[in-house]
């Protein structure tokens, strides 16, 4: 990745300085602790100046409509602190100069504003482009009081340099960007450039484009594009993978406890062998040896010596029904579990496959439907594959899956799905040409490629008539049973 350096910064200032001065700030808004966007509007024309200060995607542009989408930036209900602040003293008022501090990535935005006792006050918003230090400062040009910072840094983080509210600011001790050619620190606005230093090729460069804030626009766009993709798949991935594995234990600990405490067959065994053995006339005995007729064989029974053999065969019949009940109970939750098992292990491969912050938003709405408003999926949204002159769809997600099934598959179309592993589900449209054993074998090869399985090992695919399927009452998204299905090897 491209960093944005001081060269940048000085380029995007000269290109936009008849713009920024004379700007009132009609709106102030800070979707995340480090994304800002301040609507500005000059000569009859409005823009949204953007100011990005995290580590990694640090800059400053105005932001085009288009790509403002792209950023995926959500204005939450209630803005933070800080927000409230610049709007507090900023907002409605004019630029009346801007600064860029000579061989830094430092701009700074000067205004002319009233104070509560109707007193003339001059304010900088200082914006400071310096990776893992980037911040926003509004200080008083004066007194050079700090009035609020983005970021406040205490003397725990920085021991040359402390921000916060009420100290004096001062400029970074050092240079984060090495000077173009020699000589002081100096201030370059629109009032007269006073660097003493010439331009450099790449500066030469850069004054020749057309449209830096285009370029810087677009190109971390597409840097934040994926910088937020790759946050929001380990977002929910955190939400989804405890949920995961807490499904997993619950499965192993009922297994495991199935397997150790099912005595279910042998109490039924005890107690009918108990009940043809009353003859024996053996009560309040501790033990009575048998003969076992389904294992042919003798055991030995433990019994209750307080109590009669017949006691104790009704003891035992006993023990039989409530580890009857608690079998079916047990293998009822574990059922439960399986079904949820491979609910989250749908939602963690749709994490995983998801391209776009839109198909993040899906998920997003399924995990956290009270943060995020559902939206319905359509045909539109399903990708749409066509095979010879068949249609086939397949659903990228829990959503996309039971859209397919409740809402889009008639009765003879084609349902295919990878047998015991996460994946989408696929259907084939069938009008009125039954298609042939290539176009349904095509289909199982997407059903595998749109899966979790891992290559080079081949999966199962299974398919049958979507007049086959059902979706049990209460089941989550996307899961369904099957009957008359074929499986296939891909």
């Amino acid at each position: 990745m491209i960093n944005f350096d001081c060269i940048t910064l000085k380029a995007f200032f000269e290109e936009n300085i008849d713009f920024i001065i004379g700007a009132r700030v009609q709106k102030i808004q800070q979707p995340t602790r480090r994304d800002f966007i301040f609507s500005m509007r000059n000569n009859g024309e409005s823009r949204k100046l953007y100011i990005n200060i995290s580590p990694q995607t640090y800059h400053i542009c105005f932001m085009s409509g288009v790509n403002e989408e792209k950023r995926g930036l959500k204005i939450p209900k209630h803005p933070p602190m800080f927000c409230m602040l610049l709007r507090k003293y900023l907002e409605g008022c004019k630029v009346s100069d801007a600064v860029v501090i000579e061989n830094e990535r430092i701009i700074e935005f000067h205004f002319e504003t009233m104070d509560e006792l109707s007193q003339e006050r001059s304010l900088c918003l200082c914006i400071e482009l310096m990776g893992k230090h980037s911040n926003i400062i509004l200080y008083d040009r004066k007194t050079s009081i700090i009035i609020g910072c983005a970021h406040n840094v205490g003397a725990e983080k920085s021991r040359y340099r402390e921000l916060q509210g009420g100290l004096k600011y001062i400029y970074p001790p050092t240079n984060p960007c090495p000077p173009l050619a020699g000589g002081p620190k100096s201030l370059i606005s629109r009032r007269g450039k006073e660097g003493k230093c010439g331009k450099s090729q790449t500066e030469e460069q850069l004054s020749n484009l057309e449209a830096v804030n285009e370029l810087i626009d677009n190109y971390f766009t597409e840097i934040q594009g994926g910088v937020n993709i790759k946050n929001e798949r380990a977002r929910l991935s955190a939400i989804v993978l405890p949920k995961l594995k807490k499904v997993k234990n619950s499965v192993s600990k009922i297994e495991s406890l199935l397997k150790k405490r099912d005595n279910t067959e042998k109490y039924k065994l005890y107690g009918e062998l108990l009940t043809a053995n009353l003859y024996q006339k053996c009560d309040y005995q501790s033990q009575i040896e048998v003969f076992d007729y389904i294992n042919n064989r003798n055991i030995t029974i433990e019994l209750d010596s307080t109590k009669t053999l017949n006691e104790n065969a009704q003891r035992y019949f006993k023990l039989y029904s409530k580890s009857k009940t608690t079998k079916e109970k047990s293998e009822e939750m574990l059922n439960n579990l399986e079904i949820e098992k491979a609910y989250l292990e749908n939602i963690l491969y749709s994490i995983e496959e998801a391209k776009s912050m839109t198909d993040f938003e899906e998920i997003s709405s399924e995990l956290e439907p009270e943060k995020v408003k559902p939206k319905k999926p359509d045909e539109a949204a399903l990708m749409k594959i066509k095979i010879k002159d068949f249609d086939v769809y397949v659903g990228r997600n829990n959503k996309q899956n039971d859209y397919i099934v409740s809402k889009l598959a008639k009765d003879n179309d084609y349902w295919f799905h990878t047998r015991l592993c996460a994946g989408s589900h696929v259907l084939l449209k069938v009008q009125n040409t039954e298609p042939d054993e290539e176009v349904l074998f095509e289909c199982c090869k997407l059903a595998r490629e749109y899966s979790s399985a891992t290559q080079p090992s081949k999966v199962g695919v299974i398919y049958t008539r979507a007049k086959n399927l059902r979706k049990p009452p209460a089941a989550p998204l996307g899961y369904v049973t099957y009957k008359n299905e074929k499986e296939v090897l891909v």
